[in-house]
């Protein structure tokens, strides 16, 4: 058997002087036996795959509403496609594929139902109350509302994953990263974790799109896709270390000036043509009725909730709109779709 001292070994031998090594990890919060044959890094990746959220992922919208198509990516989906191409950069670039991994199948757990539509309502209605965005969530899923051990609450991921989350910066992230050391970059595998992330939505949200005949293939055809990403700036940094990689304080994991205006030209097309298509449209219309429906009902009749999510209340320091909100971040398109029936139509059964 491989032991996790030799798998440490082999990474010291094999991957870049920049990458992230499992063995000089700063550790979890709470104090835990190292495993016998994984790796820190591989250890979190495992306790991710195993969470509610994570199988919750499968039934939350990335773009469609599951009722739409069986073919259509669900966040889920995304999330495997964006491990899958970083992972691949990981390798490439001599980094941790353990670590990027881990970042890439926890950077969604916090999206609520029915994608980006879902996080602007909850956000609208926490109002007054601390707001709503999907990154914070995440971290609330990993540090608290994931409860599977005895001693603690969370799943206790390494430093290295808590500081990739909380840096994932996209054009669909709100990035805070407030005691992560703000003023200093992401480790190598954070930075690709948040360009896989790129890669994977917008060139599955493209798939999706002609998929189901939203997409004209002509319109798309004009457009000056990029072929391949450049880590050009990353052998121009000259860095030799993690810490003087994070120390640049900028990304060089990233598109060259060219594949930038490219990949800019793709994002303007697919929200012109794609996300304010007038069906896309319907659905997010949809749904945003449908999530102010529900935090409604529950603020105004805080008994409609079920016994164990209404005793949170108690502890959460944010009080009942925190723990309505995280409630509600947590289900599935179907399962709010189905709870909205039990609470509004009379001849459901509650």
């Amino acid at each position: 058997m491989l032991t996790r001292t030799w798998l440490e070994q082999r990474e010291e031998a094999i991957l870049a002087p920049y990458a992230m090594k499992s063995s000089a990890s700063r550790g979890r919060v709470f104090t835990e036996e190292e495993h016998p044959y994984r790796t820190a890094f591989q250890r979190d990746r495992d306790r991710i795959i195993h969470t509610t959220a994570f199988r919750r992922l499968a039934y939350k919208t990335q773009v469609f509403v599951y009722y739409e198509g069986d073919h259509y990516r669900t966040r889920l989906t995304h999330t495997i496609e964006v491990a899958q191409i970083g992972r691949t950069m990981a390798r490439a670039l001599g980094a941790n594929e353990d670590l990027v991994e881990s970042i890439c199948l926890a950077h969604d757990l916090g999206h609520p139902p029915f994608g980006h539509t879902g996080e602007g309502i909850l956000n609208e209605c926490m109002e007054g109350h601390g707001g709503f965005d999907h990154q914070r969530q995440t971290m609330r899923v990993i540090e608290k509302l994931e409860r599977r051990y005895p001693t603690f609450a969370g799943l206790n991921l390494t430093y290295e994953v808590r500081e990739g989350l909380v840096k994932h910066d996209t054009d669909y992230d709100v990035r805070s990263a407030a005691g992560y050391e703000p003023e200093h970059a992401g480790t190598l595998e954070c930075q690709i974790a948040n360009l896989a992330d790129e890669i994977a939505y917008s060139t599955s949200d493209l798939d999706d799109g002609l998929r189901a005949g939203l997409l004209a293939p002509a319109d798309v055809q004009r457009l000056a896709i990029w072929q391949d990403v450049t880590t050009r700036r990353l052998a121009q940094s000259g860095v030799r270390s993690v810490d003087e990689l994070r120390a640049l304080g900028y990304n060089v994991a990233g598109y060259s000036a060219e594949m930038e205006e490219k990949n800019r030209e793709l994002r303007q097309f697919l929200m012109a043509h794609f996300y304010r298509h007038y069906r896309v449209m319907r659905m997010t219309q949809k749904a945003r009725r449908l999530l102010a429906d529900l935090f409604s009902a529950y603020i105004e009749e805080p008994t409609q909730l079920p016994g164990e999510i209404l005793a949170r209340a108690a502890d959460e320091p944010e009080g009942l709109h925190r723990v309505v909100c995280d409630y509600l971040a947590g289900m599935t398109d179907r399962y709010a779709l189905d709870e909205h029936r039990r609470l509004f139509d009379p001849e459901v059964r509650a």
